[in-house]
């Protein structure tokens, strides 16, 4: 089978998925999709791993939060999915304005990366907006962040957020480097309101380019939520980029 370099964040389709988690992961494989990214996976149980299975789908990357929690147990249930990369989705805003907070969590990391790799697995983190508006030492929280992560920690960045945050997308994306393996892409209007959020290409942001920023990394489609159908929005972001080479 061959592998795409798009997935999608089932956060979208957290509803659809909770009623009938078979169904909804083989109408996202009938779109095209070959790989999704569950969210709060350890929550889904077997009805993940059969859906995965039934659809053909693999789940390259996960979101599920880990920090402060029992590694052994989140690292062992990702292997067992054959999940490769698992991503805390979320640090609170207040844990991003000072040197010493960002340390700390940049530390737990650290530590939760060589937790994982007995389980060969990698961590990585996933921002917000508040990890771009709120600056140390002269750049945004989350490259001072980043630039305390071992080597072997990752990023996704979504790349809305990077936007909402107050920074261009399109020029942050270098800043970061190597260590981003996959981003969040999404569209809208840049605003804090998740029900503005559209399907890709059906917004302002320059989706093109920022893909082009970052050509390596996995493209993974989300909406936070929207005030037309999500599952649709999916099929038509999948649609956009197929059409533009990027599916």
């Amino acid at each position: 089978m061959s592998t795409s370099p798009v997935s999608v964040q089932l956060y979208t389709v957290r509803e659809l998925l909770t009623e009938d988690t078979v169904g909804t992961l083989k109408r996202i494989a009938d779109i095209g999709f070959t790989q999704v990214e569950p969210f709060a996976f350890l929550s889904f149980g077997d009805a993940l791993r059969q859906g995965l299975t039934e659809a053909g789908l693999s789940a390259p990357t996960t979101h599920q939060s880990f920090l402060g929690g029992d590694l052994d147990e989140v690292f062992g249930a990702a292997k067992e999915l054959g999940i490769q990369t698992v991503i805390d989705p979320f640090v609170a805003p207040e844990k991003w304005q000072s040197a010493e907070d960002v340390a700390q969590t940049a530390d737990q990391l650290n530590a939760a990366a060589e937790a994982a790799a007995r389980y060969g697995i990698r961590v990585g983190y996933h921002n917000h907006d508040h990890e771009i508006s709120s600056t140390i030492e002269g750049v945004t929280a989350l490259e001072f962040f980043a630039g305390r992560l071992a080597p072997e920690v990752v990023l996704e960045v979504d790349t809305y957020w990077v936007a909402v945050g107050g920074a261009d997308p399109v020029a942050y994306l270098p800043k970061l480097g190597d260590r981003v393996v996959a981003l969040h892409i999404k569209d809208g209007p840049g605003t804090h309101d998740n029900k503005d959020q559209v399907a890709v290409g059906q917004g302002s942001l320059p989706i093109e380019q920022i893909i082009a920023a970052a050509p390596n990394a996995l493209r993974v489609i989300e909406l936070d939520d929207s005030r037309g159908d999500r599952f649709q929005a999916v099929a038509d972001s999948f649609a956009f980029l197929s059409s533009k080479g990027l599916a």
